[in-house]
C-alpha cells in the first residue's frame, strides 16, 4: 500500500497526522482531514508547520505534557489523551481523541475527530448504566417480594395450626367410618402443608444467616454418618409403604471419622431434603443408596437413585430459588435450593450427576472441621 493510499485512509477516518519538530510545533504530514477547517478557518496542506496547542486547541496543552515524557522513552504501544470536546468556529461541538506514537525514531501525534464512534460508545455507556439501574430496581422489588412470601407464610402457618387444633378435637367426636376416614385423609395434607411451610422459612433463615458470620466449633462438629443413619430411620416406613427401599452403600468404614463443619439440625435437613427428592423420582421397586467418602479434607455424600434423571433443560437451574422438575407435586421448588445456600455457607459445595447405569445422583462435599 502507498504512502498517498495510506495518507488519504487516514484522512477518511477523520485522523490527521502531525510530526513533533519541537516544543509545541507540529508538521502536518500526509492528507489533511476535512474537519480542520472547520476550526483553523483555513485549509492546511501536507508538510505545513503549526504550533500546537492553539486556542483551537487548549485541551492539548496539558496532554503534550505526558506526551513528551512518552516520546522520550520510546515507546512502541501508544498514548491516549481520553476524549475530549471542542467547539468550531459556527460554535457546533466535537468529540476528539488523540495518541502520541513512536514510528521509527519519530514523534508522532494522531488527532481524531470521533463522530459515530463517539456516539456510539457514549451509547453504549448509558445502555449500561440503564441495565444496571434495571438491575438494582430488580433486586430491590425481589427483596420487597420476599419480605411479603415471608410474611404470608407466617400467617398461613397460624391459620394452619388453628386448624390441626380442630383436626385434634374432631377425634373425640362421634364419626361415622366415612368421617374418620375424611379426618385421616385431612391429618395428612396438613403435614404435608406443614412440611412445605417448614422448608419455605427453613430457607428464608438459612439465607438471613447466610450474611451472617460461622463459627465453627470442632466439639459440636455434626458426624455425617449419624445424621444419615437418623434420615434412614425417619425416612423407612415411607419408603417401605410404597415398596422402595432406602439404605447404606456397604463399604462405608463405620469406625471412621465422619464429622464435617456444620449445624446437625440444618445438616439432617440438606440430607433429608435429597433422600426425599430422591424418593419421590424413584420408581416401585427401586432402591435409593446413600454413600459417604473421604475426599482429602473434605467428605463426600452421594444420594443415588434410580429413577428416570433429570431432564437436560432445568439441569443448569437445579439449585436456584422455585426451580422444579417435570413432576412438581405441589411444591415451589425451594428444597435443592435450600441444601445449596446452607452447604455453600459452610464451606461446601453441591451438584447433579447423571448416572451412567440410569437415574442421579446428587452429591455434596463438606470439609472437615479443623482440630
Amino acid at each position: 500500500m502507498t504512502n498517498s493510499i495510506v495518507s488519504d485512509l487516514f484522512a477518511t477516518l477523520n485522523i490527521l497526522i502531525l510530526e513533533r519538530l519541537q516544543d509545541s510545533l507540529f508538521r502536518i504530514t500526509g492528507t489533511t482531514p476535512n474537519w480542520i477547517e472547520r476550526f483553523f478557518g483555513r485549509r492546511f496542506t501536507s508538510e505545513i508547520d503549526i504550533l500546537i496547542p492553539q486556542e483551537e486547541f487548549p485541551f492539548l496543552a496539558n496532554f503534550l505534557i505526558d506526551a513528551e515524557e512518552f516520546w522520550q522513552s520510546n515507546s512502541s504501544i501508544k498514548l491516549s489523551s481520553g476524549l475530549w470536546s471542542e467547539v468550531d468556529l459556527t460554535g457546533k461541538e466535537y468529540q476528539f481523541e488523540a495518541y502520541a506514537v513512536c514510528v521509527n525514531d519519530k514523534k508522532i501525534l494522531l488527532i481524531e475527530l470521533l463522530g459515530e464512534k463517539f456516539i456510539n460508545k457514549q451509547s453504549l455507556i448509558q445502555k449500561a448504566r440503564e441495565s444496571q439501574l434495571d438491575y438494582q430496581h430488580l433486586l430491590k422489588e425481589n427483596q420487597k417480594k420476599d419480605v411479603l412470601i415471608h410474611c404470608i407464610i407466617h400467617d398461613i402457618a397460624g391459620q394452619l395450626s388453628a386448624i390441626n387444633c380442630c383436626l385434634a378435637l374432631l377425634e373425640f367426636e362421634n364419626l361415622s367410618p366415612k368421617g374418620k376416614e375424611f379426618l385421616e385423609i385431612g391429618r395428612k395434607q396438613s403435614i404435608q402443608q406443614e412440611m412445605l411451610i417448614k422448608n419455605i422459612l427453613d430457607v428464608f433463615s438459612t439465607e438471613v444467616r447466610s450474611l451472617e458470620a460461622f463459627t465453627v466449633d470442632v466439639e459440636d462438629a455434626p458426624n455425617l454418618l449419624s445424621s444419615a443413619q437418623e434420615v434412614i430411620e425417619l425416612s423407612q416406613p415411607t419408603f417401605t409403604l410404597n415398596n422402595k427401599q432406602l439404605q447404606l452403600t456397604s463399604n462405608i468404614d463405620m469406625k471412621a471419622d465422619w464429622k464435617v463443619v456444620g449445624e446437625k439440625s440444618r445438616l439432617d435437613r440438606v440430607i433429608l431434603n435429597l433422600v426425599e427428592n430422591a424418593y419421590r423420582y424413584s420408581p416401585v421397586g427401586s432402591t435409593v443408596t446413600i454413600d459417604l467418602q473421604p475426599d482429602g479434607e473434605y467428605v463426600l455424600l452421594n444420594v443415588d437413585d434410580e429413577g428416570s434423571g433429570v431432564p437436560a433443560e432445568i439441569v443448569n437451574t437445579l439449585f436456584q430459588k422455585f426451580s422444579q422438575g417435570k413432576h412438581k407435586s405441589g411444591r415451589v421448588g425451594l428444597g435443592l435450593y435450600f441444601c445449596r445456600i446452607t452447604v455453600e455457607h459452610w464451606g461446601g459445595i453441591i451438584g447433579y450427576l447423571p448416572r451412567q447405569e440410569g437415574g442421579s445422583r446428587f452429591w455434596f462435599r463438606l470439609p472437615r472441621p479443623i482440630t
